[in-house]
Formats: C-alpha cells, sequence, structure tokens
C-alpha cells in the first residue's frame, strides 16, 4: 500500500484525479452553502444565513483554488485543509457530513491509485517522459 502524502508534488494522472475530486466537491460545498443559508433565513439563526453562505462560498472557492494548485508541493496540504474543512461543514448542515465523507474516501482511493497509475507509466515510459512538441515521423 502506498503511503498517503500530505506535502508534495504528485504525478500527472494524480494531479488531475484530485483535481477533478475538488472541482466537484466546491460544487457541492457550494450547494450546501446554499442550504445553510436557507435553513437558517427560516429559522431562530436569521442572522447568520449571511454568514454561512459567505463562508460556505469561501470554502468552494478555496476547493478551486486548491484544484488549481495542485501542480505545487503546497497543493496536497491545501486539498487536505479542504477535505477536514468540508467534514467540519456538518456542524452546520448534517448532510455535509455523507457528502465529506465521499469526497474524502475518493481523495484517499486517487492518492493511492493515483500513484500507482503513475509509476506503472513511468516504467512503461522506461522512467522518462517524451517532450510534449516533439513530433513523429
Amino acid at each position: 500500500m502506498h503511503r498517503l502524502s500530505l506535502y508534495g508534488t504528485t504525478g500527472p494522472f494524480t494531479r488531475r484525479m484530485l483535481a477533478a475530486v475538488l472541482f466537484g466537491q466546491s460544487i457541492s460545498v457550494f450547494f450546501g452553502a446554499l442550504v445553510a443559508r436557507a435553513v437558517a433565513a427560516t429559522g431562530p439563526d436569521w442572522g447568520l444565513s449571511t454568514t454561512y453562505l459567505i463562508v460556505g462560498s469561501g470554502l468552494a472557492v478555496l476547493s478551486l483554488v486548491a484544484a488549481a494548485l495542485m501542480r505545487r508541493p503546497y497543493g496536497v496540504t491545501l486539498g487536505w485543509i479542504v477535505q477536514v474543512l468540508t467534514l467540519a461543514s456538518a456542524l452546520v448542515v448534517s448532510a455535509m457530513l455523507v457528502v465529506g465523507l465521499i469526497f474524502l474516501a475518493m481523495w484517499i482511493a486517487f492518492l493511492i491509485m493515483g500513484s500507482r497509475i503513475d509509476e506503472a507509466q513511468a516504467d512503461r515510459l522506461g522512467g522518462a517522459e517524451e517532450p510534449a512538441d516533439r513530433v513523429e515521423e
């Protein structure tokens, strides 16, 4: 079993899959923010409805930023932070626990399986990647 990394660069396949998870997560988190705002606006916490929307939208944007920064060594770390904050959002909207667990499971699976696929691709290519601008004759 491959080790879960908290910091560092990943291979191209892993990077793409983790970015896709974070992109999908940003959409789900934004809808969760809309639900939190609507529920708070109709209940005794009506004063917090805008705060819930702003904080949830901020988490959705942070998820998009983390997806964009997957090429950087701290991109994986930022992705882990997004996972933890998504799970913490269940304190406001309990259904976000299910959403958070689903995306956390995908995050972990793609970290493990993606690194295996990247290693297999590197072995198949002989350890060196071909330049992208090379023209075959």
